[in-house]
């Protein structure tokens, strides 16, 4: 399910959550929380008797992917409403060459995988025509669709179909960066309430997951680690470690043409 279908799905109960109950994501980046959710979901798996014999609800464990989907999409939303047009341009211009690189290296396996299938040999090469960003942005949805609705050839050349999921959600990222950019900016109040109430409704998962991995594994290491935030960590140690180490410059990345 695609993360637009996540979020249409799950609006009612994002919506539905009390304003006095709504958490903001202050201490974690979004995506890198998006992903911490889905890494707990596949980290669990192998866990399910242990944590189930201590009271924890696998339906909530089975629903960390829809609610995580959700809120990517609901982070699109506001992302595309909270940034100036000129802020918007420059971080267009900064991600744009790994959308592009990912829409070309998506085509060269496609193309390749598809070779001997006449009718997806000819959709393949229609993706391919075009040259506006608008074109890289639909080719990226296009290239989704079809390697979903066909993936029997992709794994005959050992496709990562993991891409297709980061095709997808580099679609929405960059259609919602693009918009900003080649529109006005109107108030984003609203939105940026429902993805806090989003980000509310997987934080509320994501605890109890925790909460109960850390209490069923709390002799056993191993296991352990993987009902912690990795990145929450990561920074801690950053800051007790080197408090005055200096900022390095960025790595610099190819020139866009910014095309409205």
């Amino acid at each position: 399910m695609s993360n637009k279908e996540a979020y249409e799905t799950k609006l009612p109960e994002i919506t539905a959550i009390a304003d006095d109950q709504v958490k903001t994501p202050t201490s974690i980046p979004v995506d890198a929380y998006v992903q911490e959710a889905e890494n707990l979901y596949d980290w669990c798996q192998d866990d399910r008797e242990a944590l189930t014999a201590k009271g924890l609800n696998w339906e909530l464990v089975e629903d960390i992917p829809l609610r995580a989907g959700a809120l990517s999409r609901a982070e699109s939303l506001w992302f595309k409403e909270r940034f100036t047009r000129e802020e918007a341009e420059k971080m267009w211009k900064e991600k744009s060459p790994f959308a592009y690189k990912l829409r070309d290296d998506l085509l060269k396996d496609f193309r390749f995988a598809y070779r001997k299938i006449d009718d997806l040999t000819g959709k393949v090469r229609a993706i391919a025509e075009g040259n506006t960003h608008a074109d890289m942005l639909q080719d990226l949805n296009d290239l989704v669709a079809i390697g979903e609705g066909n993936p029997e050839p992709l794994a005959a050349i050992n496709f990562d179909m993991s891409l297709l999921d980061q095709a997808d959600q580099t679609a929405d990222e960059m259609a919602a960066l693009l918009a900003a950019a080649t529109g006005e900016r109107i108030d984003y109040s609203e939105s940026k309430k429902i993805r806090d109430k989003a980000y509310t409704h997987v934080k509320e998962v994501v605890d109890e997951v925790y909460a109960f991995g850390q209490y069923v594994f709390r002799d056993n290491d191993e296991r352990l680690k993987g009902y912690r935030s990795t990145y929450l960590r990561r920074l801690r140690l950053k800051q007790t470690s080197v408090p005055d180490l200096a900022v390095s410059e960025a790595p610099v990345t190819p020139p866009v043409q910014f095309v409205s």
